[in-house]
């Protein structure tokens, strides 16, 4: 199949999403306890929250117990661009003890954002991130866990012509970014996607969003899914969350995904899950710790599951229609 066709057919998928819903349980999933990793897009936690929902609410039998600990400025190639207010962290420092603490079987990381720190290419910073990326699979195998890798959102300069650096430029970093950082971002996740073998499992998001992009801007060419080039907004942390839902087999309903957004966000599950997600999110993540700048630990996270079981209830009462 050549490339093209293969793009028209990413693009079709993401554009009228049209398979029909069905209950059907990701096997993958099933009655599994889930940890996602990332940096603040995760963090962030909207494509999270949108991608459980389709779970409670498309396959309401699959009782996956999904923790969410993404960090803002998180990377796993352990780089740091100059002038940086902080080293960024590094999500590998933190892993052994969400791995030992959480003691997930399915992990789900999606880096790559930040481990280009802003710049051009360049063999030493994709060697840092594929190593990174071995060290990541190495430790998740030796848990006994099976591995979901996600390749990075886009970026987009189009939004944020004052922070974009030129080729030629001598200081490149968040706030004087390349302007070719999209591509970095392409390979980087080119890497990722070399990563997939038995128990790890890519799921391209790069390509679908800087497909669906391109799409959008020939009728708009205004259209952005991140109005600061990095962080997506609604409809970008949907499309990663629909992504991600279709790649593990989740049958999704037909809209656009401006319709779909309406939809969700008036469907009474929606808040429930979202609030349990930014709940046990906050909870666990200072349960683990991480550092930036400073180090951050809480001792304990059972208030946060008290207040979570009981939402848990309410959402399986809610989604099974009970």
């Amino acid at each position: 199949m050549r490339r093209p066709l293969i793009l028209a057919l990413v693009v079709a998928f993401a554009l009228t999403l049209t398979s029909s819903p069905a209950a059907t349980t990701p096997p993958l999933l099933a009655r599994q306890r889930v940890l996602m990793l990332g940096d603040s897009i995760t963090q962030d936690g909207r494509y999270v929250t949108f991608f459980e929902y389709y779970v409670h609410r498309l396959a309401p039998g699959t009782r996956a117990d999904l923790i969410s600990i993404g960090l803002g400025s998180e990377t796993i190639s352990g780089l740091t661009e100059p002038g940086h207010a902080y080293p960024r962290p590094n999500g590998l420092d933190r892993l052994d003890r969400a791995l030992g603490t959480i003691k997930p079987s399915v992990v789900f990381a999606c880096y790559g954002m930040n481990d280009g720190i802003y710049h051009p290419s360049s063999p030493e910073r994709l060697a840092a991130f594929s190593q990174g990326l071995d060290v990541l699979i190495a430790k998740v195998r030796a848990a006994g866990a099976t591995l979901v890798l996600i390749t990075p959102p886009l970026f987009d300069p189009l939004p944020i012509p004052q922070r974009i650096a030129p080729a030629d430029a001598t200081v490149y970093g968040y706030q004087q970014t390349f302007s070719g950082y999209d591509d970095v971002l392409a390979e980087l996740g080119a890497a990722v996607r070399t990563r997939s073998g038995p128990d790890v499992q890519v799921i391209d998001l790069h390509t679908v969003m800087r497909a669906v992009l391109a799409e959008r801007r020939r009728a708009d060419p205004a259209f952005t899914f991140a109005p600061d080039g990095v962080h997506p907004g609604d409809l970008g942390h949907l499309l990663m969350a629909r992504t991600i839902a279709s790649g593990l087999g989740l049958s999704l309903p037909e809209a656009t995904l401006e319709a779909e957004l309406a939809r969700i966000q008036a469907d009474p599950l929606f808040p429930l899950v979202r609030d349990r997600r930014a709940l046990r999110s906050e909870g666990w993540l200072a349960h683990i710790g991480y550092t930036r700048g400073e180090t951050y630990r809480a001792q304990s996270v059972q208030a946060t599951e008290r207040i979570a079981t009981r939402l848990q209830t309410e959402i399986e009462q809610m989604a099974s229609g009970r």
